[in-house]
């Protein structure tokens, strides 16, 4: 793509090439990906959509946060959207899934976070309804808060994510390029044994005619370093040294590891077809 490469770090795809914090991303390392990105390559290029983060980094042992997602933005939580879900292995926890199953659909912001604060963070949910939009949590809400795991690097049990935790993820939400990595409810993740996180990216889809936006986020909290595999190159065998993990008695049992992906798109998508895009 134009001015998509190192070479031209100020071109029109700059923002495909580092993060807002300056961090490499993929392409910026010559990694090849296929299909066309949109504006920021993020979650953020779908219409209205507005991501927000609180990142706790506190002494060595507190390591979390809360990622807050806002599909129609910080001003129409009341407004549906057609929505799927699917639970890939059963590991993980995320409330507000039996109306989706229910309904097709669901109203108000995402919280993402770690695993001993899904409550907090459906509560904190609540809590910022109630402050912003008061008419709207007068009738019933199902937020939808989910969850990793970040025992390994945070102190889990520590009770660090409060409900104004939560609430000031959702109120920093905006639109625009957002960071990725340690950061929001990705900052105490791994994944292949590496240090892992929160990404996003996005893809411009033409159909009829017309071009729709595809944006994904993920909160990435999974895999065995053998696994790993980059742009098709089998990496991770070659990377088993140097693994501090390896050792962690704590560790989860092989297939029990987790990630959180929330995929968005300004397509009209109605329920029954929104869900046949959760399983692919």
């Amino acid at each position: 793509m134009e001015g998509d490469s190192p070479a031209d770090p100020q071109g029109p795809h700059a923002l495909h090439l580092r993060t807002p914090g300056g961090k490499p991303r993929s392409r910026a390392l010559g990694i090849p990906f296929k299909g066309i990105p949109g504006p920021w390559n993020a979650i953020t290029d779908v219409p209205g959509l507005e991501v927000g983060y609180v990142t706790l980094i506190e002494g060595s042992d507190v390591r979390t946060g809360v990622t807050a997602i806002h599909p129609r933005g910080r001003n129409l939580p009341g407004d549906p959207v057609s929505a799927g879900f699917h639970s890939q292995n059963g590991t993980g926890e995320m409330t507000g899934v039996s109306w989706i199953e229910e309904s097709g659909t669901f109203s108000g912001p995402v919280a993402i976070t770690n695993t001993h604060a899904v409550g907090i963070a459906h509560a904190g949910i609540v809590a910022w309804t109630v402050a912003r939009h008061p008419k709207l949590a007068e009738s019933w809400l199902f937020p939808v808060a989910a969850e990793t795991w970040d025992g390994y690097l945070n102190d889990i049990n520590g009770h660090h994510i409060s409900e104004s935790t939560v609430v000031r993820a959702l109120d920093d939400a905006d639109r625009g390029p957002i960071e990725e990595g340690s950061v929001g409810g990705g900052t105490g993740m791994n994944c292949y044994a590496f240090k892992g996180g929160s990404g996003t990216a996005s893809r411009l889809v033409e159909y009829n005619d017309t071009l729709y936006t595809v944006g994904v986020f993920v909160q990435a909290n999974f895999g065995a370093r053998r696994e790993l595999t980059l742009a098709g190159v089998p990496l991770g065998e070659a990377l088993l040294d140097d693994n501090p993990m390896a050792a962690y008695a704590a560790g989860p049992p092989p297939g029990s590891g987790s990630a959180i992906v929330v995929v968005a798109t300004d397509a009209p998508l109605i329920p029954p077809s929104a869900k046949p895009w959760r399983v692919k």
